[in-house]
């Protein structure tokens, strides 16, 4: 197998991501007359059943069932889209369908406060890094090592080392914020502006809560067990980017106050 060296050509602005829905399939009960009481017992266990699994598992037991592992290439950051696009169209291009089968640019949506204003917006899991479900030749590296953008597979010199579908569930498993309640949400919305516009009296707590330079541990999310050093802080957003030591480098990722502690 060739050695990766690092090769890489820088390309125009990034692309939206193309998010991957979910269709939930709503079953209605039609129950003959005879077989009321039975057919009314057991849909309502088949929905208790599907509310109550649990995500990763689900999506752990599909990965298991799909072809080829996955990898981790690594590019420029801020240009993961358009090495997902350079990607998809080289894998058209040389015909290798057959050995490439899923490229994604893990993204979560988060919430952003500006000006008083909540905003939810989608953010890069990893940036600086592409996942790709393949089955690993000389075809299938040749024609993702020479995308343009690439700079290398994630691994060994030798052989590129495979993810774990752990690692896999963590990144693709979608990582959303809590959803608007259902009552009361307009006063949550009402007390969540009025803390926004009493700012001035919880930024300097918040800012020295938390320091540039400082070692923190991440709790929640992908990277929950993993130490940080902080090296931004936004009062106003309540948000920090910190360094954590990604698949060997160190890696920017954005993180709400709560999402870490302190050592």
């Amino acid at each position: 197998m060739t050695t990766f060296d690092g090769d890489a050509a820088s390309e125009p602005e990034d692309t939206a991501d193309t998010a991957a829905s979910v269709d939930v399939i709503d079953e209605s009960d039609s129950a003959a007359p005879e077989s009321t009481e039975s057919s009314s017992e057991e849909p309502g266990a088949e929905v208790e059943t599907d509310e109550d699994a649990d995500p990763a598992a689900t999506l752990k037991a599909q990965l298991r069932r799909e072809p080829g592992e996955w990898y981790v290439i690594h590019s420029y950051a801020g240009y993961e889209n358009k090495v997902k696009a350079n990607l998809q169209t080289r894998v058209q291009n040389l015909d290798v369908g057959d050995y490439i089968f899923q490229i994604e640019v893990p993204t979560e949506e988060v919430t952003e406060i500006k000006n008083g204003q909540r905003k939810q917006v989608n953010r890069k899991v990893l940036p600086g890094y592409i996942l790709v479900r393949m089955e690993l030749n000389d075809e299938s590296w040749g024609a993702v090592r020479n995308t343009p953008g690439v700079t290398g597979f994630v691994g060994a010199t030798s052989r590129p080392s495979p993810l774990s579908l752990d690692d896999v569930v963590k990144f693709l498993l979608p990582q959303t914020p809590a959803k608007k309640p259902a009552k009361g949400g307009a006063a949550t919305d009402t007390a969540t502006a009025s803390s926004a516009e009493a700012g001035a009296l919880e930024r300097p707590a918040i800012e020295v809560d938390f320091e540039v330079g400082e070692s923190v541990t991440v709790t929640d999310g992908p990277f929950a067990t993993l130490p940080a050093s902080i090296s931004e802080v936004n009062a106003e957003q309540q948000r920090l980017k910190v360094l954590v030591s990604i698949f060997g480098r160190e890696t920017p990722v954005e993180l709400n106050f709560t999402q870490v502690e302190k050592l």
